[in-house]
């Protein structure tokens, strides 16, 4: 059965701290500055190799590629990926990434794909066309091991596979290793960050669709899992669509409805053990769907959306609107952020 999900398909401390000393000034609170990428494929997928250095993936088989921090953009097709929409991608440098393509396994939309020569020319690591498969998330700890998952085929288990080699072979994770999931729990496959890594053994998977969105830990690159509830809802059309971990030990998820982008409600929670337990922190403003969620400077939050961008200089407890243009994904270097979204939106902010 289809999952809903696919119709839409400091490191921080969280200490006490004086927000007094963290006010958000009108310079960080500035404006997306849009981008042209030269494409208008939509896009659900970025990641910064550092602050100059990003790859976007997108549909029909599109990627954008910058190496001077957005003053200009090369854009191209992989060959053979026309039907492929890349809903995720790890930036290594200037002339490596991988992309992955969400999509049906049984109509050859499942597979990963890489170049190491700055896009121009890419191979495929992997294609499965066992029905059910539909990637979700893809990352990599370094340049060998990587990590990425899909929807629960017909044994009701995530689909994970583990690379050792840099994507050149895939093992999959044994079913036995994974809990139990809820009945129509499935995870998003919106913006690639449904699936995190962090540290060299560290990944969290989140999830939505059952009676409440949970997110799936390891601390052994995949090899046994432990899940954990969080105080955000979910249902068919609501659950967890973001994580990050800003160390081993705190992270924060959000969420929210992709029917309903703009409801209003709980959205976001925070861990301080490790993905254990999860608490929930204040919604944001604007309300509604976050997608993605990262650090910046001064240990302030940003997270973004359909329904627009909100900052938190306190740990969650308080939300501040930086605008309400929507985008889906979002990668954050040293203050230097990059958004994207539907129909080639590509915006730069760079915050103190």
């Amino acid at each position: 059965m289809t999952s809903p999900f696919r119709r839409n398909r400091c490191a921080i401390a969280f200490i006490t701290f004086c927000v007094s000393g963290l006010l958000l000034t009108s310079s960080a609170l500035a404006q997306w500055q849009p981008q042209n990428v030269g494409t208008d494929a939509s896009f659900r997928a970025v990641s910064a190799a550092n602050e100059k250095v990003v790859w976007i993936g997108g549909t029909r088989g599109t990627f954008v590629h910058t190496s001077n921090g957005g003053q200009s953009w090369e854009q191209g097709q992989v060959p053979g990926a026309d039907s492929c929409d890349f809903r995720d991608v790890h930036a290594v440098d200037d002339q490596t990434a991988y992309l992955m393509s969400a999509g049906p396994a049984e109509k050859g939309q499942a597979r990963i794909y890489k170049t190491t020569d700055g896009g121009r020319n890419w191979t495929q690591l992997y294609e499965t066309k066992q029905a059910g498969v539909f990637f979700d998330g893809m990352d990599f700890w370094d340049k060998q091991h990587g990590i990425v998952f899909s929807d629960p085929p017909a044994n009701g288990k995530w689909f994970i596979l583990t690379t050792d080699d840099g994507g050149k072979t895939w093992q999959p994770v044994p079913p036995e290793a994974l809990p139990a999931m809820q009945p129509n729990e499935a995870a998003f496959a919106a913006s690639g960050t449904s699936l995190v890594v962090q540290g060299k053994r560290n990944v969290w998977i989140a999830s939505g669709g059952g009676t409440v969105g949970r997110v799936f830990r390891s601390t052994d690159r995949g090899k046994t899992w432990a899940v954990s509830n969080t105080p955000l809802p979910a249902g068919s059309a609501t659950g967890l669509f973001g994580l990050r971990f800003f160390n081993e030990k705190n992270g924060m998820a959000v969420g929210g409805n992709y029917q309903q982008t703009t409801q209003t409600g709980p959205n976001a929670a925070i861990s301080r053990d490790g993905g254990r337990t999860w608490q929930a922190v204040s919604p944001t403003d604007p309300p509604g769907l976050k997608e993605a969620v990262a650090l910046l400077p001064g240990d302030r939050l940003l997270t973004i959306g359909p329904s627009g961008s909100s900052i938190s200089a306190d740990q969650g407890q308080t939300w501040q609107r930086l605008d309400t243009e929507g985008f889906h994904a979002l990668a954050c270097v040293k203050g230097t952020c990059y958004a994207v979204g539907a129909k080639g939106k590509v915006a730069v902010q760079r915050f103190k």
